[in-house]
């Protein structure tokens, strides 16, 4: 049976799967949706908006890249992820948001492969033999509300889970230095799309303590071809920053030092849940050390985990998650759909856990809430946050994923042979 044969008849039997035919079809139509919705009602109020503008300006007036006039919203990325949209910027603007969405769609379908291919590396030995249930959980991130917003909104999530998932599978698969190197290139790719990723970094490091033995593991050389590939993508934007000082201004005054971090609105994270609480009752308050507290405290607790985790293998999928988390409770905005960043991180931890263990019952329970209702509270936000502007149930959900993830690698494993 030829390639050809083979996915044509790999199609037939996904589609006589009744769970996968209708997150096909309800998948569809969040797109179709979507487009339905910017003609009739979002052509000037989307992000994609700010995408659009950026690949002009990267071209023609590249110094005014952070000049937020130009922008309906502020653009806030590395300077280089301006040039992942000078294709779309040279189209007209309606034809650029259709092609942009369904390029979306298509990284959808790679982003499902790359996550059915790396269940079937890393899956407990407790759970069924057949794909079954890997194609009901790949379906539920189909059917995942958060794709609405991201079509709606013309965002770039996609791109970001593609290249985060890419760099684990690779690190998981292969073993050899040169490949560690290209998934860490993945990853640093990501991060100057949209640095989501930019907290696992830390996470790429090979350094663990077992106290039981008293023994310290540190692989250097992997550790070092690891940072070094993903920072290699982030320097190359301090380029940028050297040529035109004012970007590097623009750049820090957009994230950190500006009025958009401290405004009032529907973010999750804990952060913004602080900040929220400052301005609604006049607390003077500076964001910088809200934000770098909130980055200490979790992400600290995260890293210690990680470095004194117990797991027998596969280690690297927990450091993926803590930093996904750490970045989505620590940041000053955090949306519904960011968690299209998480989500596919979360089915991979069922599947890498034993099949009555209680992180997976606490993860499905997760995995639920961010696919099909925490959308809700956004709306339930805009109601009530004249009286109260805590979006604070994502925040609750996130926490508990986050505790439930560390008391898993903290148990003691059936034995100590860790692989990182």
């Amino acid at each position: 049976m030829n390639l050809s044969s083979k996915i044509i008849h790999r199609i037939k039997e996904l589609w006589e799967q009744k769970i996968f035919r209708y997150a096909l079809i309800l998948h569809s139509f969040y797109l179709i949706l979507s487009i339905i919705l910017f003609f009739a009602f979002y052509q000037e109020k989307n992000d994609f908006i700010i995408f659009y503008n950026v690949g002009n300006i990267f071209i023609n007036d590249i110094e005014n890249l952070y000049n937020q006039t130009y922008y309906l919203w502020d653009f806030r990325y590395f300077p280089l992820s301006a040039v992942f949209f000078i294709p779309f910027s040279i189209l007209n603007f309606q034809v650029a948001y259709v092609f942009f969405n369904i390029c979306n769609l298509i990284l959808n379908f790679l982003i499902c492969i790359i996550l059915f291919k790396i269940i079937m590396l890393i899956r407990n030995e407790d759970h069924e033999k057949d794909d079954k249930k890997v194609i009901l959980y790949i379906s539920i991130y189909l059917m995942g509300l958060p794709h609405v917003l991201n079509y709606v909104y013309g965002q770039i999530n996609l791109y970001i889970t593609f290249f985060i998932l890419l760099s684990l599978y690779i690190f998981l698969k292969y073993d050899e230095f040169k490949w560690q190197l290209i998934g860490s290139i993945f990853l640093g790719i990501s991060i100057i799309i949209k640095p989501t990723a930019f907290f696992l970094i830390p996470f790429l490091i090979i350094f663990n303590f077992d106290f039981e033995k008293k023994k310290l593991r540190f692989d250097f050389f992997k550790s070092a071809i690891r940072i070094i590939g993903v920072i290699i993508p982030v320097l190359l934007n301090f380029i940028l920053f050297l040529l035109y000082p004012a970007l590097w201004e623009g750049f820090l005054d957009t994230n950190f030092t500006g009025s958009n971090p401290i405004a009032l609105n529907f973010s999750y994270s804990i952060t913004k849940l602080i900040t929220n609480f400052c301005y609604f009752y006049n607390i003077p308050f500076n964001q910088i050390f809200v934000l770098f507290g909130v980055i200490g405290i979790v992400g600290g607790l995260g890293f210690i985990v990680f470095i004194i985790n117990r797991l027998e293998k596969d280690s690297i999928i927990f450091g993926y998650s803590f930093g996904i988390l750490i970045m989505l409770l620590a940041y000053f905005d955090s949306w519904d759909h960011h968690l299209l960043n998480l989500t596919p991180i979360l089915i991979i931890i069922i599947f890498n856990t034993p099949r009555q263990s209680k992180i997976t019952s606490s993860i499905k329970l997760s995995l639920s809430f961010f696919s099909f209702f925490d959308l809700a509270f956004v709306g339930i936000w805009y109601l009530i946050y004249p009286l109260f502007p805590y979006n604070f149930v994502p925040t609750i959900f996130l926490i508990l994923t986050f505790y439930g993830i560390s008391k898993y690698c903290l148990l003691k494993q059936p034995n100590n042979n860790k692989e990182m």
